[in-house]
């Protein structure tokens, strides 16, 4: 069956949740016929170039579909991180996205990123994938957040680290074996020690 340009854009835009119109050009799907559907009231624009079907329901998590979708290379971490997982009473005014040491920056000025730059197996570890909104959106594991929070507790705050210590504990988010093995890849095991051994 062949389906007009505007039908397929719809196919595509259910099927992915939210799509970049760059995406949508890539199935030779003109950025005029985008518009045209988006004007109809058939597409929601929900970012510069980012658009979702009109009957979507958006979740709690909505500014990190979004995020993910503009920057694919990206991985939640930090705050953001916690909060997805439900380790944390903060709520983050921005996504924390972790991203390689020689990637390019994002050029976004819709949503507020913040940009944490990890390198190695710090980057590559401890990676779990949860779909929101039908965007594949990449999150650090509990522990690997947990052991992150540690290593940048001059940014976050060292409360936090701890709540976020405790509570995945409490919760059984993370195990001993896995706290252990992030904080020595995170290079923060003498930091986390004390904290690990007054938990068992």
């Amino acid at each position: 069956m062949k389906y007009s340009k505007a039908e397929q854009a719809l196919r595509l835009v259910e099927k992915a949740g939210i799509v970049r119109s760059r995406d949508l050009e890539a199935h030779g799907i003109a950025r005029e016929h985008v518009r045209r559907l988006y004007r109809r009231g058939l597409l929601t624009r929900v970012g510069r170039g980012l658009y979702s079907g009109p009957q979507d329901r958006f979740t709690e998590h909505h500014t990190l579909a979004q995020a993910c979708k503009r920057v694919p290379h990206g991985i939640v971490c930090l705050l953001s991180a916690l909060r997805l997982h439900g380790l944390t009473t903060q709520t983050p005014h921005e996504i924390w996205l972790a991203i390689g040491s020689k990637a390019r920056s994002p050029k976004e000025s819709a949503l507020a990123l913040r940009i944490v730059r990890f390198s190695g197996k710090a980057l590559t570890s401890g990676i779990e994938e949860r779909r929101i909104e039908g965007v594949t959106v990449k999150v650090y594991s509990p522990a690997k957040t947990v052991a992150d929070c540690f290593k940048h507790r001059n940014k976050i705050g060292l409360d936090v680290a701890l709540e976020a210590l405790r509570d995945s504990w409490r919760r059984r988010r993370a195990t001993m074996d896995d706290l252990w093995r992030y904080a020595a890849m995170c290079r923060v095991k003498n930091v986390m020690r004390p904290y690990l051994e007054s938990l068992t």
